[in-house]
């Protein structure tokens, strides 16, 4: 399974790691992902998701249905 954010689609990116002498060489800098159990009240059932931690804050705040509602609107959850 790739390394994507089930809920708001943050992914990998790409970039340099600098050494002193300015020396470049390619990197990746992973997203912060972790899986995740939440309950769904509405369903009466829980759902395994795999989200990055920046997302939990987000889930925290605004609730998982609002979260999952925003996330079927942009397309991430079909």
């Amino acid at each position: 399974m790739s390394r994507v954010c089930e809920l708001t689609g943050k992914k990998a990116m790409v970039g340099n790691n600098v050494s002193h002498a300015m020396n470049k060489t390619k990197r990746r800098f992973d997203a912060n992902l972790i899986k995740k159990r939440f309950y769904l009240p509405e369903e009466d059932k829980w759902v395994t998701l795999k989200v990055a931690t920046s997302t939990l804050k987000t889930i925290n705040k605004i609730g998982i249905t609002a979260a999952l509602k925003e996330a079927k609107a942009k397309g991430f959850i079909k």
